[in-house]
């Protein structure tokens, strides 16, 4: 039923209610003595005036099951009570129905009984009508609640991508920056004196160099490094020595670099040393390591 219908229909039942509880209080209130009148051309009988009172309290009943049946269409928390109340409307129904001859003494029990009925009805729409102002009131108060909710966590949501932004900023703001990678063969003589040769023979000592830019934002202390050089066979030269990370990998380096940092520009070198075997010719590989991470790699020819 819609809106609309269900409307016609409460009108109706209003109409039905004043007119049958009217009509009822009228012929009531005009054949309750011996001094009757006529009624429809006829001269009524205290017998003819009660049977007229009965057949109007039906009425009243049969429109006010009517209106039971219209509140229990709305399916409220207080159905299973309306239930009740409108089956004590169609007993007393059946019990008036069943007197023959009522007495004016059983008419007014039936009049009150009634009227409690009807009494009882509109006691439970108003409880009805503020249970649904009270949750129309909790509904938008959740939907106030689950809006601010929305909008709190869309600001967590922006704060949170920010920050991880700001992170990665930071991180990547905070990460040396190395270059100028470099390596030379060098021949050192007696007197100490140092030049580069690409001469095999004449090598004594490869010697690998970069340099880490200035950054004020990065972590100070000491940093390692690590060179890795490999001869024409791929063998690791120098300490060849076994170095294990965090993460799990490994890596195997030929000498070590280290500095402590303090956030200023500096140039690095670190060399290997022929250890009086000397370099045969070829071209020798050198790799430069953050950790396990490769930074850098560069080549040498010796003839």
């Amino acid at each position: 039923m819609n809106k609309q219908n269900k409307n016609w229909v409460k009108a109706v039942i209003s109409i039905l209610l004043v007119f049958g509880f009217g009509i009822t209080f009228y012929i009531y209130n005009n054949v309750s003595t011996n001094d009757f009148g006529l009624f429809y051309g006829e001269k009524l009988t205290v017998k003819d005036k009660n049977s007229y009172a009965q057949k109007n309290i039906l009425d009243s009943l049969n429109t006010l099951k009517i209106a039971y049946d219209e509140v229990l269409s709305e399916r409220t928390s207080l159905s299973q009570e309306l239930e009740l109340e409108k089956k004590n409307v169609e007993n007393l129904m059946e019990i008036i129905k069943a007197s023959k001859n009522p007495t004016f003494s059983q008419l007014e029990v039936y009049r009150k009984q009634l009227s409690d009925l009807k009494i009882s009805l509109q006691s439970k729409i108003s409880e009805i009508k503020k249970l649904k102002d009270q949750n129309k009131n909790l509904l938008t108060e959740i939907e106030s609640q689950n809006s601010a909710m929305h909008q709190q966590k869309i600001k967590n949501d922006t704060l949170a991508s920010q920050r991880k932004k700001l992170e990665y900023t930071l991180k990547s703001a905070s990460k040396l920056e190395l270059d100028n990678f470099k390596v030379v063969a060098i021949h050192e003589k007696k007197s100490g004196e140092e030049f580069e040769t690409d001469k095999a023979k004449s090598t004594n000592r490869i010697k690998a160099s970069f340099s880490i830019a200035g950054n004020p934002v990065a972590k100070t202390g000491k940093r390692v490094y690590y060179v890795q050089v490999l001869d024409q066979k791929n063998t690791v030269l120098g300490a060849n020595k076994l170095v294990e990370f965090s993460n799990g990998k490994a890596l195997v380096y030929s000498f070590i670099v280290g500095i402590d940092f303090q956030g200023q520009p500096v140039n690095l070198y670190g060399v290997l040393n022929s250890d009086g075997n000397g370099f045969a010719k070829g071209t020798y590989f050198i790799n430069f390591f953050d950790k396990n991470e490769i930074i850098s790699s560069t080549s040498i020819t010796l003839k």
